[in-house]
C-alpha cells in the first residue's frame, strides 16, 4: 500500500509536527508500505521537488514565506495552502496513486486538497487531529466566539471533519468535543520514538550554560498563550533563594518578548531563555536536565497531550505539570508515576511539587525511568501506525 502523509511543515523546519510525521512515516514503512510525505516549504528554488530516501519519499511545494509576516497575511497563506499545493504538485499527484491519505491538523485548511485527492484516487483519509481549533483559542480568550473570524475557522474545521473517514484525537477527554462526528472519532495518542535514558550529550550544555550541578527544570517547545509560560516565571521567582535550582526555557512563540521583559524586570537570574535549536542539540540538552515542565492555560477544556511531554518521557526525565482541571493526563501521572502534577492556576501546589522533585533526586530519577516504560507501552509510533493503517472508508 502507498500512503500519503500531508503536513503543513517538515524538516528542516524546527517544530513538533516534522518529528511526529517522520517517526510515523518510518513506522508505516517498517510495516511494509510505501510512504510519501507532502509538505509546503518557503525554502525551495522551484515550485516542486521530490527527494527519495531509503525509507520514504519527501515531496515539497513552494509557498510564500510566513516568518516575519503579519498575522492576517500568514492566515491568508495558510487558507490558500490546498490551492497552492495542488497547482504545484498536480502532475505528481495525478501520476502517483496513493491508497490512504493521512492529513495532520493543525492546519485546518487541507480539506479542499484532501477532497480532491480522495476523488482522484478513490481512497480513504485519516485526520490526525492534534488541536481542536478554534475551540481552544476561544477558551483562553485569543478569539471571541462571536467574531466572524471564529465562525470562519469553525467552518473550516468542520470541513476537515466531514471529509475525513476517521478522526484521531489525542485523548479520551477530547471525544465529547466532537460529538457530532462520534462515529468517526477514535483516540490516537501522540507518539515518540524512545531514546535511551542514558544518552549522553557531546555538546556539554551544562558547562556551556554554566549550570554546574544545579537541579534544572526545563520547558521546551512553543511558548504561547495556550502554555501560559508566565506561570514558570512565577515559580522561578518563588524559588530565587534556592541557588541549587535553575529554570531553562527553549523555544519560540508569541510570548517570548513578554518573558524576556519579565525576566529582566524581576531580575530572575535563575532563568535562561534560549531560542529554538536543531533537534540533535535539543535532545542533547534535554539529556542533561533533571525535570521537564508542562504548562497548560487554566481555561483550556481540550485535552491536549503536548509533544514536549513525550519528549521528556523519551529522554527518561520526570515531568512537572500544570494541567487544566479534569485533564486525562492526571490519571496517567497517578497510575504510572512519571512525575508530579497540579491544577493550572494553583501556584502553591506547583511550587510544592517542584520542591518535592528537587529535594528527592533519587525518587525523581525513578519517575524518569517510569516515563520511559510508559512511552514504550502507550505512546509508540508503531501503535499509531497500526491504528492509522486500519482506517476504513466511511
Amino acid at each position: 500500500m502507498r500512503v500519503l502523509l500531508l503536513v503543513d511543515s517538515y524538516y528542516p523546519e524546527i517544530r513538533s509536527a516534522p518529528k511526529l510525521i517522520r517517526e510515523l512515516a518510518e513506522a508505516i514503512h517498517a510495516s511494509g508500505h510505501q510512504v510519501t510525505i507532502l509538505a509546503p516549504s518557503a525554502q525551495l528554488d522551484r515550485e516542486f521537488s521530490i527527494e527519495d530516501t531509503p525509507t520514504i519519499s519527501i515531496a515539497r511545494v513552494l509557498v510564500p514565506r510566513t516568518k516575519g509576516r503579519t498575522k492576517p497575511l500568514r492566515a491568508l497563506i495558510e487558507v490558500l495552502l490546498s490551492t497552492i499545493i495542488w497547482r504545484h504538485a498536480k502532475l505528481f499527484l495525478q501520476s502517483t496513486r496513493h491508497d490512504l491519505i493521512v492529513f495532520y491538523s493543525p492546519t485546518i485548511f487541507f480539506s479542499p486538497l484532501v477532497a480532491r485527492l480522495k476523488q482522484l484516487w478513490s481512497c480513504p483519509a485519516y485526520l490526525v487531529l492534534r488541536d481542536i481549533f478554534p475551540q481552544w483559542a476561544a477558551e483562553i480568550g485569543v478569539l471571541s466566539r462571536r467574531s466572524p473570524i471564529y465562525a470562519f475557522f469553525t467552518y473550516a474545521a468542520k470541513k476537515q471533519y466531514l471529509i475525513a473517514d476517521r478522526i484521531g484525537v489525542q485523548s479520551p477527554g477530547d471525544i465529547p468535543s466532537l460529538s457530532a462526528w462520534r462515529g468517526k472519532v477514535e483516540v490516537l495518542y501522540n507518539w515518540s520514538a524512545s531514546r535511551p535514558a542514558t544518552h549522553q550529550s557531546l555538546v556539554g550544555w551544562r558547562e556551556r550554560l554554566q549550570l554546574g550541578d544545579r537541579f534544572v527544570f526545563f520547558f521546551g517547545g512553543n511558548i504561547g498563550s495556550a502554555q501560559e509560560p508566565v506561570s514558570i516565571l512565577r515559580l522561578a521567582q518563588r524559588l530565587q533563594d534556592r541557588r541549587d535550582i535553575a529554570f531553562l526555557l527553549v523555544g519560540d512563540g508569541d510570548h517570548v518578548p513578554l518573558l524576556r521583559r519579565q525576566i529582566a524586570t524581576l531580575r530572575l537570574d535563575n532563568v535562561r531563555l534560549l531560542p529554538t535549536m536543531p533537534e540533535p542539540d535539543y535532545f542533547a540538552l534535554l539529556s542533561e536536565i533533571n525535570v521537564g515542565v508542562v504548562s497548560l492555560h487554566p481555561n483550556l477544556r481540550t485535552h491536549n497531550i503536548p509533544a514536549k511531554f513525550l519528549g521528556y518521557l523519551a529522554a527518561g526525565k520526570a515531568v512537572l505539570a500544570r494541567l487544566n482541571r479534569g485533564h486525562d493526563l492526571v490519571d496517567i501521572f497517578a497510575t504510572y508515576g512519571v512525575g508530579l502534577c497540579c491544577v493550572s492556576g494553583d501556584d502553591d501546589a506547583f511550587c510544592d511539587a517542584a520542591l518535592r522533585l528537587a529535594n528527592h533526586r533519587q525518587a525523581t530519577q525513578q519517575m524518569g525511568s517510569n516515563g520511559l516504560s510508559l512511552l514504550r507501552t502507550l505512546f509508540s509510533p508503531e501503535q499509531a501506525a497500526r491504528q492509522i493503517l486500519a482506517c476504513p472508508r466511511s
